[in-house]
């Protein structure tokens, strides 16, 4: 039962009480899990390209750019780096109830990497001046992380100090941009960079690009066209209890919390380009290292433009009225869709204007060519072959919280995966007649995870969308291209940036 105050909160919250009512009836019921098929492979699934198919994706995706095609880099970039920083955090709670922190710290072997070689990190220059006694390792914690000192508890990953440049240092956000200015250079000599933000966190986002832009536009001879959003209010998730009621703040109002990486699909919907690159806010490199991440950003993207251009060209002649009487053209794109797109399906069309409704319902979709890794035992989801609610098979990005792995053989089947998803997609969002797609309308709402959280001591329910990756992109084409390892280089906690990649 909901009061009025209630139903006002949800509809400042920019929600309906339909879609409440949803959000309720997941926590109520759950998510069905996801059924795989198998891993997807080289052998299935996984595209490996020859040398000779690099270097001509190459030349076409520079060639499309050169005629006019306009790509855009999109970057989450939301949230605060505290968890970059647990361990040291750890650290100062265990110190502050101890005489010896410096045994604390010997005895940490997390601790102790990190100071052992903390004159590597890009930030130390600027730690080691406002560190007043440097014999105390609690002292260096504070003023890395505190408000009073450099206050990186509190800041996004993006604003960190992350590659040492000589005496000075480049951030995530400025990495990104100079990445932007190597392959997303369009013949208006302006490179587009959109980064999704949290509202607290934009003005230092653009405090540091007023102080950079100048710099990086006369060193790479591009414009930078920046852009920001934040994630939508309507896309916050209700929490609840552990009876499913809505979990309540000390003055009786509904927590809403933020529905995760897929409530950015809304902000993905709102942008105007023909091909997207997206990637994660933390995976990238000092410009020593960037060569062969650029050389793959282009091999996906040409891959992409190649097989937009196919499906474009067959949806164009499938309007045409003679296409039912054309049997060759519907088995060019039979085949297409098995061995291009991977698509499988029953083969038992009525009449071939049913099967053309079909091919034409599976081909104008959204398309996305995506990056994957051979496991090195990274977190994140993988690539698998999955059935789909209209019973055909696809490629899918899945999360293990998707799949039953208390069934033996489906978890058999995740376990036998050989690559990762590193969040490295490039994505087609236009239609074969130019037109937007409305993305909302390619998600399956029906997937999303459910985790428990605690607040004040007190534990609740948490709901998340559909992954942007996973659920929110589950109706798209899709492709997946192994990329080398060197293209994906997280930084989860502080000393990831002490490995080689980020020296």
């Amino acid at each position: 039962m909901l009061a009025e105050k209630d139903i006002k909160q949800i509809e400042t919250q920019g929600l309906t009480l339909e879609e409440f009512e949803k959000q309720i009836q997941h926590f109520q019921k759950g998510f069905a899990s996801i059924k795989l098929i198998g891993p997807a492979t080289p052998e299935n699934g996984i595209k490996i390209l020859s040398e000779e198919d690099i270097t001509r994706m190459i030349s076409v995706f520079e060639n499309s750019l050169s005629s006019g095609l306009l790509a855009l880099k999109f970057v989450p970039a939301s949230g605060a780096a505290s968890r970059m920083f647990k361990d040291l955090y750890s650290f100062l709670e265990k110190a502050a109830n101890t005489e010896d922190a410096e045994q604390l710290a010997d005895n940490d072997s997390f601790v102790k990497t990190f100071f052992t070689n903390i004159e590597k990190f890009a930030f130390y220059n600027s730690l080691s001046k406002i560190t007043v006694n440097q014999d105390d390792k609690t002292e260096w914690v504070k003023k890395l992380l505190m408000p009073d000192g450099l206050g990186y508890g509190q800041k996004p990953k993006g604003q960190l100090a992350f590659h040492k440049y000589g005496d000075s240092f480049r951030t995530p956000f400025e990495e990104h941009l100079v990445e932007a200015a190597s392959y997303c250079t369009g013949t208006n000599g302006m490179a587009q960079v959109h980064f999704t933000v949290s509202p607290e966190h934009q003005d230092g986002f653009e405090q540091l690009l007023k102080k950079v832009r100048n710099e990086y536009q006369k060193r790479y001879g591009v414009q930078l066209k920046v852009t920001f959003s934040h994630q939508h209010k309507s896309t916050d998730t209700v929490a609840v209890d552990k009876n499913n009621e809505p979990f309540r703040n000390s003055d009786g109002s509904m927590v809403f919390r933020p529905g995760g990486h897929g409530a950015l699909l809304e902000n993905l919907n709102e942008l105007d380009s023909d091909i997207v690159f997206i990637k994660n806010i933390d995976n990238v490199v000092p410009d020593h290292l960037k060569a062969e991440t650029k050389r793959f950003k282009k091999v996906l993207a040409g891959l992409l433009v190649s097989e937009r251009n196919k499906i474009y060209t067959y949806l164009e002649k499938l309007d045409k009225p003679e296409a039912a009487e054309n049997n060759d053209l519907l088995k060019t794109i039979e085949a297409f869709l098995r061995k291009e797109l991977f698509i499988q399906f029953d083969n038992d069309f009525a009449s071939n204007e049913d099967k053309i409704v079909f091919f034409k319902k599976k081909l104008n979709r959204p398309l996305r060519v995506c990056g994957m890794v051979k496991n090195q035992g990274e977190p994140g989801g993988g690539p698998f072959i999955v059935v789909n609610g209209d019973g055909t098979i696809s490629p899918q990005i899945l999360e293990s919280a998707q799949i039953n792995l208390a069934d033996e053989k489906q978890a058999e089947l995740f376990s036998q995966s050989t690559h990762f998803n590193p969040v490295d997609l490039v994505c087609s969002i236009k239609d074969y007649k130019g037109k937007k797609f409305d993305l909302l309308a390619f998600r399956d709402p029906e997937t999303g995870f459910i985790s428990t959280k605690s607040q004040n001591g007190q534990e609740f329910k948490a709901l998340e969308l559909p992954g942007l990756w996973n659920g929110a992109m589950a109706d798209w084409n899709t492709i997946f291209v192994e990329v080398p390892a060197i293209t994906f280089n997280p930084v989860k906690t502080v000393n990831d940036l002490l490995r080689p990649e980020h020296q």
